[in-house]
């Protein structure tokens, strides 16, 4: 696999490259210390796979460089790694298509188990910040009332199959039109898909899905074709 780590600090670049080696044992690891070099190293290598993104750099904004990766190299799994915890940051970078968010100061196993989420598939959260949006929100309820909600599958709420390959590729922060051409739907079924999946979850928005399935414990398949 073929990472990239975009930070400003070379002892954090240094400590994450071990826990990516300690990932795998057959890794390519580039390293850019700012958004144009790291924009370089993006066009360069059209086979990066991951990149683990610091949102504060000296040359621009991490967000609007997640927003660009996104938009052009939509393939690429983005990462942020962050000492800023807010809550806003954590939800808007997940909103501009994030898997995960590892806070700096954590510990380098929960960096390791975090990766190995995200590499899955999945998308991490730290759990403080799951726990303050939980608190913040009314908690999920499914359609059959009196189920232990510990223990609540995805056809409790009433989601299809269908659905749930589209939330699926929703948590790896795809957009409608990849949906589109990865399950080979139409645009308006991708869109009625994802209205009745949210509605089923009593979520906004797809970040809030995201909190929904990591909440339920839920390990849906990745997609790929």
């Amino acid at each position: 696999m073929k990472f990239l780590l975009i930070d400003d600090h070379p002892l954090i670049r240094e400590a994450l490259q071990n826990v990516l080696e300690e990932l795998a044992c057959d890794v390519t690891i580039l390293e850019a210390s700012n958004c144009h070099g790291a924009q370089i190293l993006i066009e360069q290598h059209a086979d990066l796979e991951v990149i683990l993104l610091d949102l504060n750099l000296p040359d621009g904004d991490g967000f609007n460089l997640l927003a660009q990766v996104r938009e052009h190299s939509p393939q690429i799994s983005i990462v942020v790694v962050s000492a800023d915890t807010d809550r806003d940051n954590v939800l808007r970078a997940l909103d501009l298509g994030a898997v995960g968010f590892i806070p700096k100061s954590g510990q380098r196993a929960v960096m390791l188990a975090a990766l190995k989420l995200v590499l899955s598939g999945g998308i991490y959260l730290p759990p403080e910040i799951l726990a303050r949006e939980q608190s913040s929100r009314p908690q999920f309820a499914p359609k059959h009332r009196g189920t232990d909600r510990l223990r609540l599958s995805p056809t409790d709420f009433g989601i299809t199959e269908r659905q749930l390959e589209v939330l699926a590729l929703m948590m790896q922060g795809k957009s409608n039109k990849e949906i589109c051409r990865l399950l080979n739907l139409a645009e308006p079924t991708v869109k009625n898909h994802v209205a009745a999946t949210l509605k089923a979850l009593k979520v906004k928005n797809r970040t809030e899905a995201a909190m929904a399935v990591i909440e339920h414990g839920w390990k849906l398949r990745p997609i790929e074709k």
